[in-house]
């Protein structure tokens, strides 16, 4: 009869460690424990196959102990799993060593499958492409999820923070591609160099080159002077390329180019200059689509998509919902709004809309919810009022095809009441005027530049604003135009 693998569990929880025995008897030896020191002891005496470790436990922290497991026990590999199953915790077991993590609570099937391929698997953990530690102590990610399509997520982007791999975000709009972009660079290894985004389908198309790549004095109708690309801007850091299924057909040749050569001349130009950055893209179109009907290069693609994140819309994901509503409350008080409490009620009322606009619809709501709403609770009646108007500041008008106002003004009021309400003891220093003026011009000035995706020309009729003017206030509320 052939030995069985021994398997170390070491998990507080005995309503746990039952599920875990009553699953793995039959196929391994198992040794059960509710803490880190007698784990330990089985380790240093050279026990154990592969070993399940919780991250609370009664008398260590499980992730501190992995790394001193892997010094003496290098071959052992050693499943994390956790009710923390927040993006840190992610990578931070990344960090330690650990050969998988899992998020309570996890499906025995997957656990089976992680189990069977850890046995048969020649890698030894999840960190080998660690290079250095995640040494921030900011719990407050604003990426957050338990459901299970978001714990993928969160593994994915625990793999490849300390990476120079290039990455292709897939998503609809809203659900939060450019905040994936920003902690793999923050928490990878060129989070001293910049952070550069450019949105491709904001950038008329025959200024594309020279936005990427910049371009020589002369070198075109308009080049008054030299002027540096993306790619020299992010040197050293990490290149976001958003909407890259937007871009230009010939664009993206020469995109390719600078990929597979590591160089490129600014228009114009002929001296060539190096590259020394990381690509991440995203895009909410189907790629492979747009590669099938000649819309995309088929090699870009292939170099671009190294390795894929689908982020899933909020439809999909709601039992977030509730984690999502109450960092978004938490982070308007932050902001000087009022302290907001929400109803179990209105939460569930919440999770019968479909939020096409996801994540960043979402927090736009609840904003405008903590501004509207009167009591200190947000209740069923006050979801129910408002979700139809969500994001409607302005509605066209049906009797006269004028511009309605819906409640704008009221908004305004009660943000100021709140304001003053916070400031009573001490009053602002002046100036107050010009600072309410430009909140509101440059979310309104922002918001029809997405509308238009960067056309100054269409964004200066739509606001009815000189185009000389909105270039004035784009430089003054320093906009980003992409």
């Amino acid at each position: 009869m052939n030995k069985k693998n021994l398997i170390l569990i070491a998990e507080d929880d005995v309503s746990i460690r039952t599920v875990l025995s009553t699953e793995l008897e039959n196929k391994y030896d198992l040794k059960l424990t509710d803490n880190c020191a007698q784990l330990w002891n089985w380790v240093s005496d050279g026990l154990g196959d592969l070993i399940i470790l919780d991250v609370v436990m009664p008398d260590e922290n499980g992730l501190d102990l992995v790394p001193k497991i892997k010094e003496i026990r290098p071959d052992v590999k050693i499943i994390i799993i956790s009710a923390q199953n927040t993006i840190l915790t992610a990578m931070r077991a990344v960090e330690k060593g650990a050969y998988e993590y899992l998020a309570k609570p996890f499906d025995l099937t997957e656990l089976n499958k992680v189990i069977d391929t850890a046995f048969s698997d020649n890698n030894k953990s999840l960190d080998t492409y660690k290079k250095e530690e995640i040494k921030s102590e900011n719990n407050d990610i604003p990426i957050i999820g338990s459901s299970p399509l978001m714990q993928k997520v969160f593994k994915s982007v625990a793999k490849l923070a300390n990476t120079d791999l290039t990455v292709m975000i897939f998503g609809e709009s809203g659900t939060g591609k450019e905040l994936v972009a920003k902690i793999l660079h923050e928490y990878g290894k060129r989070k001293n160099g910049p952070f550069v985004a450019i949105n491709m389908a904001a950038i008329p198309k025959e200024l594309i080159e020279s936005e990427l790549f910049g371009h020589e004095k002369g070198s075109f109708t308009g080049a008054f002077s030299k002027k540096s690309g993306k790619f020299e801007e992010a040197d050293g850091g990490t290149l976001f390329l958003d909407e890259i299924g937007d871009m230009p057909y010939e664009a993206q040749t020469r995109l390719l180019r600078v990929i597979q050569e590591g160089e490129f001349n600014r228009v114009g130009g002929n001296e060539k200059i190096k590259t020394n950055l990381r690509i991440i893209t995203a895009t909410h179109r189907n790629l492979d689509e747009l590669v099938q009907n000649g819309g995309f290069r088929e090699d870009l693609f292939y170099r671009l998509n190294v390795f894929p994140i689908n982020l899933p819309p909020l439809r999909l994901r709601l039992s977030d919902l509730n984690k999502l509503v109450h960092y978004f409350l938490n982070k308007s008080y932050k902001e000087g709004l009022s302290k907001k409490n929400i109803s179990e009620e209105a939460i569930n009322e919440l999770k019968k809309y479909k939020w096409p606009g996801n994540i960043r619809e979402l927090e736009n709501f609840i904003r405008r919810l903590v501004v509207l709403t009167t009591s200190n609770k947000i209740t069923h009646s006050d979801i129910v009022k408002n979700l139809s108007k969500t994001n409607t500041m302005i509605t066209e008008s049906n009797s006269n095809n004028g511009l309605e106002k819906i409640s704008l003004s009221m908004s305004v009021e009660q943000h100021l009441k709140n304001f003053f309400k916070l400031h009573k003891d001490k009053l602002p220093s002046s100036g107050l005027y010009l600072r309410i003026i430009n909140e509101v011009e440059r979310p309104l000035i922002s918001i029809c530049l997405n509308a238009t995706k960067g056309n100054q020309i269409k964004a200066s009729k739509l606001l009815g604003l000189n185009r000389n003017t909105l270039r004035k206030k784009i430089k003054e509320l320093k906009i980003k135009v992409y």
